[in-house]
């Protein structure tokens, strides 16, 4: 990055020097008075013994900003932001804009990198009034709509996020109906806290005709309308999950369960994990049917269950899930040693993280719907079991 900035000011120098020469011609009449000033040699040599910033601050106070001068200013500027120095960068193309010489496209592009600057700053008002501003400017539309969306989901203002999606798709074409359908869910669940399943169901609903893919609408449904006792409702919204996104069936399961249990149909979610099994990998299926085989009574089959995945894939889960089972009918020594393993096995297991975003990388035990690392929406998914012991 030093590298970058100190190549930036070489030809920052360079007009330095050429425009306090021609301000300084000298006339017929010198006698060989200096064309530069102290000024210039100063940030010259603080240039050439590798001391950028000393150099900056000089050749900034000399250079006039005109058309020959502007794409270095904000190229300087540019770079300050991404070397996190944002309060340096926003002095620069505040300087820019201030300037009568500017034609209405270079006062646009500094604006612009005004409102970028206090983005990396976190003057996120600030930022949102530039950006809207912008909207109107044609060659500056699309950007500045996706930054104000930017802002408004780091803002958790889905209201807003919505309307500028809705802008994005109109002038642009990108298409925004899985994002939508996102921030329709994230107002669902603002909904529920308060306890308006009537109005997030609406929303839900909504989300599900822009995106019929959104497995976390059928998640949220099946959540409602389980809670509400209709558990027939709410088996088919989370049945819905594996045609939707079928890497988020595992979280649909445990409520599967409970809905099945409720409606004394446990033979029937025993047919599907069974189906299931055939269909998709992952140790969370397996724990499920072990389950749903312990309330039929047949707590040996169950355990067997596990058996018989752990031999096909060891894993930590899959251990601890077999001495919970284990543990049932345990007692005495045996109980206490075997009860002491599975808090290790507990522990190790509570270490691990649960899902990973698909597009950066990001682990964690809590599944988020937007990745806080990247950003992405709908990419962070369930780890498999073969995955997690890696």
């Amino acid at each position: 990055m030093e590298y970058a900035l100190v190549a930036l000011l070489l030809p920052l120098a360079a007009l330095s020097g050429w425009w306090i020469g021609r301000r300084k011609t000298r006339t017929a009449g010198d006698s060989g008075g200096q064309g530069l000033s102290s000024d210039y040699f100063a940030g010259l040599n603080f240039l050439l013994n590798e001391q950028p910033d000393k150099a900056i601050d000089v050749f900034i106070k000399m250079l006039e900003v005109n058309s020959d001068t502007v794409e270095t200013y904000l190229a300087l500027g540019n770079l300050f932001r991404r070397r996190g120095e944002s309060d340096r960068a926003i002095r620069i193309h505040q300087n820019l804009i201030a300037r009568p010489t500017l034609n209405k496209e270079q006062r646009t592009q500094a604006l612009f990198e005004l409102g970028k600057d206090y983005m990396r700053a976190g003057f996120l008002g600030r930022a949102e009034n530039i950006f809207q501003e912008l909207v109107d400017d044609k060659n500056h539309r699309v950007p500045a709509l996706k930054n104000l969306l930017d802002i408004y989901q780091q803002e958790r203002d889905w209201n807003k996020a919505m309307a500028a999606a809705r802008k994005l798709e109109s002038v642009s074409s990108q298409k925004m109906n899985v994002e939508i359908a996102q921030y329709c869910c994230e107002l669902a669940e603002l909904f529920m806290k308060d306890g308006d399943y009537k109005g997030a169901m609406k929303l839900l609903k909504r989300a599900l005709g822009h995106d019929k893919n959104c497995a976390r609408a059928s998640l949220l449904i099946g959540h409602i309308e389980k809670r509400n006792g209709n558990y027939k409702a709410a088996l088919r919204a989370l049945r819905q999950v594996e045609q939707q996104d079928a890497s988020y069936l595992s979280v649909a399961l445990e409520p599967m369960v409970e809905c099945h249990q409720a409606l004394g149909k446990i033979d029937e979610m025993a047919e599907y994990l069974n189906y299931v099994l055939r269909q998709y990998d992952g140790l969370t299926p397996v724990v499920e049917l072990s389950e749903v085989t312990r309330l039929q009574k047949d707590e040996k089959a169950a355990a067997d269950q596990i058996m018989q995945s752990l031999r096909a894939k060891p894993t930590v889960n899959g251990l601890n899930q077999l001495l919970k089972l284990i543990l049932i009918n345990a007692d005495g020594e045996v109980r206490e040693k075997l009860s002491m393993i599975r808090d290790i096995t507990s522990r190790l297991v509570e270490d691990r993280p649960v899902y990973r975003c698909k597009n950066c990388g990001f682990r964690g035990k809590k599944l988020h719907w937007q990745c806080p690392t990247c950003r992405h929406w709908c990419t962070v998914k369930p780890i498999l079991s073969d995955e997690k012991d890696k």
